[in-house]
C-alpha cells in the first residue's frame, strides 16, 4: 500500500485577455507549482468577468489563491504565506548596487584577460573603477531629471549651481570612458578628480555631520539606496582613480 503523500491543491484565478496576462498570475503560479503544489489554473478572460470575480469575493486585485478551499490573497500575500519577505516600495535595496559593481568587476576580468591573459592584474583594477563609473552614470542618464532633483537634495555644488545637477552624470560618464580607453587622461583626471571630491564632502557632510537620512542618487532618481557608505565609496573611487592615473601620468 503506497504512503506517498498527495500533493496540496491550490487554486488560482487569474487575469488572461488579449492585452494583458497578469505577470503577477504567472508568478504564483510558478511559486505554488515549484512547493508542490496540483494547481487549477482559472483564466480570468475578460475585464467584466475579473470585476465579478472581485466583487463576489470582495477583492481589489487579482491574481486570488486558494490552497485547500481557504483564500490567501494574491502574489504578495502568497510570498507571506510561504514565509517570504516582502519589501515595500519604500524599502531599502542595496541590489542595485551590487549589480552595478558586479558587472563592472566582471567586465574589468575579462577585458583583463582577453587584452592581457590574466584575470589579476593593475589594469583590470584600474578598469573596475572605469567600468563602474561609466554603469552608475547610465544610470543616472536615465531620468535625468529625477536624478538631478535627488542629487540636489545633499550636493554642495549643485545646490550652489543647479546646472551641476544634470552635468554631473555626463562628467562622470566622460571621465569613466577616457579611462577605460586610457585616452585624454588630461581630461578624464581633472574632471574625476572634482565631481569625486565635491561629491565625498557633500556626502559626507549630509551623513556624518549633518545625520540626514537621504537616499542615494548614485544609481539614478529611483534609487532606494540609503546615502552614505555606497555613494561615498563611489566618490572616493574617482578620487582615488584619478590620482592614481596622475601619478602614472608624472612618473613615465
Amino acid at each position: 500500500m503506497s504512503t506517498a503523500k498527495l500533493p496540496q491543491k491550490a487554486t488560482i484565478y487569474r487575469m488572461v485577455v488579449p492585452e494583458h496576462i497578469c505577470p503577477f498570475g504567472l508568478k504564483a503560479r510558478h511559486l505554488l507549482r515549484a512547493r508542490g503544489y496540483e494547481v487549477e489554473d482559472h483564466w480570468l478572460t475578460s475585464r467584466e468577468q475579473t470585476e465579478a470575480f472581485k466583487a463576489e469575493h470582495e477583492v481589489q486585485t487579482t491574481p486570488q489563491v486558494f490552497i485547500e478551499g481557504v483564500r490567501i490573497g494574491g502574489y504578495d500575500d502568497l510570498r507571506r504565506y510561504f514565509g517570504k519577505a516582502v519589501p515595500g516600495p519604500e524599502a531599502t535595496s542595496y541590489q542595485p548596487v551590487i549589480a552595478v559593481f558586479g558587472m563592472a568587476a566582471l567586465l574589468a576580468l575579462a577585458t583583463s584577460w582577453m587584452a592581457l591573459g590574466n584575470l589579476f592584474t593593475v589594469r583590470a583594477l584600474e578598469s573596475f573603477v572605469a567600468f563602474a563609473m561609466s554603469i552608475l552614470a547610465l544610470l543616472k542618464l536615465r531620468d535625468l531629471e529625477s536624478f538631478s532633483s535627488m542629487f540636489l537634495g545633499y550636493d554642495l555644488l549643485a545646490q550652489r549651481w543647479v546646472p551641476y545637477a544634470y552635468l554631473y552624470p555626463f562628467g562622470e560618464a566622460l571621465a569613466g570612458v577616457l579611462m577605460v580607453a586610457g585616452a585624454l587622461l588630461w581630461l578624464s583626471i581633472p574632471v574625476a578628480l572634482l565631481i569625486g571630491s565635491v561629491g565625498a564632502v557633500s556626502v559626507f557632510k549630509a551623513v556624518y555631520i549633518d545625520k540626514r537620512e537621504l537616499k542615494c542618487a548614485c544609481v539614478g532618481g529611483d534609487s532606494q539606496v540609503p546615502l552614505g557608505f555606497v555613494s561615498l565609496t563611489e566618490n572616493l573611487m574617482m578620487v582615488g582613480m584619478a590620482l592614481w592615473m596622475l601619478a602614472k601620468v608624472l612618473l613615465r
